[in-house]
């Protein structure tokens, strides 16, 4: 009688199909054997083995629909991701371009080109100064996540209309031995 301490573990579902599959593979072949063992003689090893190994399983799936609300998410993620590398990236630009000292050389050649009086305190950093070029950078970055946020969903929604009259996109699945 078993105890409370008894209890029966269940295989998992992958190890169940797994177990099923090689079963059905064996009794398959041990029938083929049995039929033509007279015209055939003894089967070698290296034919049973050929006779297991079929290659790998392969599956074949339809996308049908995606969820436009998990798109949404994902998309708006990415999007404030690709907004922070960008404005991290024009920052470290613009720093280099001042440690190389570009806008120093692009003021004095300003001054000999135009040689007035008034050019005496031109400086180009008024016009195009880390300040105002991180800012502008900013305001991109945040419009961008905003249209690549509603663009995806978008693409979400029409991929779903069209997979409801086309069928969807179909992925075959091979498993890895």
């Amino acid at each position: 009688m078993p105890g409370p301490s008894d209890t029966a573990v269940r295989a998992g579902l992958a190890e169940r199909i797994q177990a099923k599959l090689s079963s059905a593979t064996q009794s398959g072949e041990g029938k083929g054997r049995a039929k033509g063992a007279e015209s055939r003689g003894p089967a070698t090893a290296a034919s049973t083995k050929r006779s297991r190994s079929r290659g790998p399983r392969r599956a074949r799936l339809r996308l049908t629909r995606v969820d436009p609300w998990s798109v949404m998410k994902t998309a708006f993620l990415l999007s404030i991701a690709f907004g922070i590398v960008t404005v991290v990236a024009v920052a470290m630009i613009w720093e280099v371009i001042g440690a190389a000292g570009v806008w120093t050389s692009i003021n004095d050649t300003v001054k000999e080109v135009i040689d007035e009086p008034g050019t005496a305190d031109f400086n180009i950093e008024d016009y195009v100064g880390t300040q105002r070029v991180l800012g502008f950078t900013m305001l991109v970055a945040a419009v961008d996540v905003i249209l690549i946020t509603a663009i995806a969903t978008l693409a979400a929604f029409l991929y779903n209309m069209s997979a409801a009259l086309l069928g969807g996109i179909e992925v075959t699945l091979a498993e890895d031995n």
